[in-house]
Formats: structure tokens, sequence, C-alpha cells
């Protein structure tokens, strides 16, 4: 068995087939991690959890049984290595769980959203925003990883998905941040 892990939390909409956290998983199969992916089963669409406050935070409950669910039987001191690959829900979902469980992963954080940080602790690892995200605040995302020393790298005028809508400057920013990402698994 292999002594490093990778678990992969996705966004709602953003699948593990997606460019982030694809290659992010390429990787770390590259350096003989095992790979564990999440799926998760919300009751409500994307648009509507994200509309509402209190949908919001049910889908995140829900979604954080089912991710103790799924991770249940690891035996996570196993490992020499544990990294937490999350994009967005996943991002504060990976957080929740290194706290809840006491784990020591280091995390990528890709497009955090603003739950996220009510959680994420200290630890190894980056955060990826594009400061065109709706979803999270880029001076409070800057200011929380000054302060819990996280890595970060705001992405100009990326959204969500770390895109800005030129794709030669998607490819250009997602070979920057795979090379970051390869460096910490």
């Amino acid at each position: 068995m292999s002594k490093k892990l990778a678990v992969i939390f996705p966004g709602v909409g953003y699948h593990t087939d997606k460019p982030l956290l694809y290659y992010s998983k390429k990787l770390a199969k590259n350096k003989d991690y095992e790979i564990v992916e999440i799926k998760y089963d919300l009751p409500e669409a994307g648009t509507v959890i994200k509309a509402d406050a209190e949908k919001r935070q049910q889908a995140f409950d829900t979604a954080f049984e089912q991710v103790t669910e799924q991770l249940k039987d690891i035996v996570f001191t196993d490992y020499e290595k544990v990294v937490f690959i999350g994009k967005s829900i996943g991002t504060a979902l990976a957080a929740r769980y290194n706290m809840t469980y006491e784990l020591e992963a280091d995390q990528i954080i890709f497009t955090p959203i603003e739950t996220t940080f009510a959680f994420v602790n200290p630890c190894e690892g980056f955060v990826f925003h594009g400061d065109a995200d709706p979803l999270c605040d880029t001076d409070m995302c800057t200011q929380l990883s000054d302060e819990l020393s996280l890595t970060y790298v705001v992405i100009p005028d990326a959204n969500h998905s770390l895109e800005t809508g030129d794709v030669t400057v998607d490819i250009a920013n997602l070979q920057k941040v795979m090379e970051m990402v390869d460096k910490l698994l």
C-alpha cells in the first residue's frame, strides 16, 4: 500500500474530471499517492444552494456527513503524508474534516468559499483564488491566508473556476498552478 494519500474534495459543479482536480490527481498518481475521490449527493441544485444561506448550510452539513462516511475506514496514521485537494465547497469540507478529526493533512485549496476560513488551520499548502471570484472576497481571502500563514496565489481576472475567458491565459495560469501543486506533493 502507498504511504501517501491524496483525498480529492470536488466542488458542487466542479467535478474531479475538470482541469484543476484532474491534473492535481494525475500529479499525485505520478508520485505514488493513493487517491480517494469524494462524492456528494446533495438534495438541491448548486444554483439553489448558492442563492440561499440556510440551504447552503444544510447542503454543507449533508455533504460533511457524506465525507465522514466515505472516509470512516481510512487510518490516516498509516500514511507518511496526507494531502487534501479541495475545490470550492470541497475546500471547506476538507478543512472541516481536517479540524474535526485533528489530522495534519496538507491542503491544496482551489477557490475557497468564505466558510473555508472558519475551519482551515495553519498547514502546509496553497490557496488559489481568482480576484474576479464572486464567491469569496479577495481582501478577506488574502488577509485570512496571511493570518493563518498559508501561501496564497491570487490569479488576476480569474473567476471561481480560475478562468479568465482567455483560453491562452487560462492554460498558462493552469501550468503555473500545477507547478506549485507538484512542488507541494
